[in-house]
C-alpha cells in the first residue's frame, strides 16, 4: 500500500495565500509609486533622462527640484554647487531650475575619477576595480564616462545645448582635485550643494568646506548615501557633529538642510 500524502492544512493555504498577495500588492504599490515620482518631475529632468546623462533616478532628480523649489518660495539666498558632475544631467536641472539670482559652480576632474582610501569598505574598492579593469558600463551599456578623451569638451556642448552655458559666471566648471579646487571666501553664501562623488574621503572633504558657507535653510545632498559605506560613514559623522542639520529624507538620495536662524 503506498504512503498516504498529508495534505496541505487550509490554514498553510491560506497563508501562502495572503503572502503572495501582499508580495503583489507590494510590486504594485512600488510601480504606482515610481509613476507617480515620474509624472511629477520637470520637463528638464525628463530630458535628461531621455538623453542618457544622469545616473540619478527619478526619486534622487525629485528630491533635487524640491530642494530648489522650497529655496525660491522660501527666499534662502545663496549659490548652488556640486562635486562629481558625470555626464552633466543634475548639473542642468540644477542650473534650469534654481532661478536667474543663483550661481552654479560644478567641481570634479573631467576624467577617471581617484581612488578610495583606506576608510571606504570593500565595495568601494570592488567598484574601482572595475573601472580600472575597462569594464565599467556607461549607461544603457554605452562607454563609462570616465573613459571618454575629452569629458569636458562634451559637457561645455551638452550645457550649452540645453540653454546653459559655462560662462564662468553663471555657470562655471572647475577642474581638479577637490582639495585643490573647492575653496569658498568667507563671503560665499551657499544655499544648495549635491555631493556626488563617491568615497569617504572626498565626501567628508566637501562636506567640511561647504558647510561653514551655507546658509541657514540651505540643503546639502549625499547622492552616494545608499550606495557607498564610506560616503554614508562620513554622512553619519558629519550629522553627528553639526546639531544645526537635520535630515529630510533619506528615500533615494540623503536630503539634509541646515536649521533657520
Amino acid at each position: 500500500m503506498g504512503a498516504v500524502k498529508a495534505r496541505p492544512t487550509r490554514s498553510y493555504s491560506c497563508y501562502e495565500g495572503c503572502v503572495q498577495g501582499a508580495r503583489l500588492l507590494n510590486s504594485t504599490v512600488e510601480s504606482l509609486r515610481r509613476r507617480l515620482t515620474e509624472a511629477r518631475l520637470s520637463k528638464v529632468s525628463h530630458a535628461v533622462r531621455r538623453q542618457g546623462l544622469t545616473y540619478l533616478s527619478p526619486e534622487k532628480l525629485l528630491n533635487l527640484e524640491r530642494c530648489l523649489d522650497t529655496l525660491g518660495r522660501e527666499k534662502v539666498v545663496g549659490d548652488c554647487v556640486e562635486t562629481g558632475i558625470a555626464l552633466g544631467g543634475s548639473a542642468i536641472v540644477i542650473c534650469s531650475l534654481m532661478g536667474s539670482g543663483r550661481r552654479w559652480a560644478g567641481y570634479d576632474v573631467f576624467g577617471m575619477i581617484p581612488p578610495p582610501g583606506e576608510a571606504d569598505g570593500e565595495d568601494s574598492h570592488t567598484r574601482y576595480q572595475t573601472i580600472l579593469s575597462g569594464q565599467s558600463k556607461g549607461l544603457g551599456g554605452g562607454e563609462y564616462y570616465g573613459y571618454q578623451a575629452d569629458l569636458y569638451g562634451k559637457l561645455l556642448s551638452t550645457f550649452e545645448a540645453f540653454g546653459q552655458p559655462v560662462d564662468g559666471q553663471r555657470v562655471s566648471l572647475h577642474r581638479g582635485l577637490f582639495e585643490d579646487t573647492l575653496n569658498f571666501s568667507d563671503e560665499r553664501r551657499i544655499a544648495f550643494a549635491h555631493i556626488d562623488c563617491d568615497w569617504h574621503d572626498p565626501v567628508k572633504l566637501c562636506l567640511d568646506r561647504i558647510y561653514p558657507v551655507l546658509q541657514n535653510g540651505g540643503f546639502i545632498v549625499a547622492d552616494d548615501y545608499h550606495d557607498y559605506d564610506g560616503c554614508r560613514r562620513a554622512v553619519h559623522d558629519f550629522l553627528s557633529q553639526k546639531r544645526d542639520m537635520r535630515v529630510v529624507t533619506a528615500r533615494g538620495n540623503l536630503v539634509m538642510r541646515r536649521a533657520a536662524a
